[in-house]
C-alpha cells in the first residue's frame, strides 16, 4: 500500500497524540508480535509501535517487515517509533485525504485515461 504524501501527513497529524500499542524487544519480530499487530491494526487502523533498545532490527528493517508481513503502510518512522496504518475491511474509521491521480493510472497501457 502506498501513500501519498498528503495522506502521511494527515496520518502523522493523527498518530502524534497516540501512545505505543507495542513494545517490540529483544526477541524482535516473533510470529506473536506479527499476529498482536494485525490484531492492533484491525482495531484501530492506526498503531504506533515503540521498538526497545534491546530490539535487534534497525527501525527501517523492521518498519518495512513489519508492513509487509500485516499489508500495512508506513505513515512514519521517527526515532524508535514506528507508526502503521491500515484499513478495516469493513466500516474504516479513518478517512484519507484523496491522493493525487498520477498521469496514466487510468489507462493499463500507461496512456492518458480517456
Amino acid at each position: 500500500m502506498d501513500l501519498t504524501g498528503k495522506q502521511k501527513r494527515f496520518l502523522r497529524a493523527r498518530g502524534h497524540a497516540l501512545k505505543p500499542l507495542l513494545h517490540i524487544g529483544k526477541h524482535g519480530l516473533a510470529e506473536q508480535v506479527i499476529q498482536q499487530v494485525q490484531v492492533c491494526l484491525e482495531a484501530h487502523e492506526l498503531v504506533k509501535i515503540k521498538l526497545l533498545e534491546s530490539c535487534p532490527l534497525e527501525r527501517d528493517e523492521c518498519a518495512g517487515a513489519l508492513a509487509l508481513a500485516t499489508g500495512a503502510a508506513v505513515a512514519q518512522t521517527l526515532g524508535r517509533t514506528v507508526l502503521l496504518y491500515r484499513a478495516r475491511a469493513e466500516n474504516p474509521s479513518l478517512e484519507l485525504p484523496p491522493g493525487r491521480a498520477r498521469p496514466g493510472a487510468g489507462d493499463p497501457a500507461g496512456g492518458p485515461a480517456a
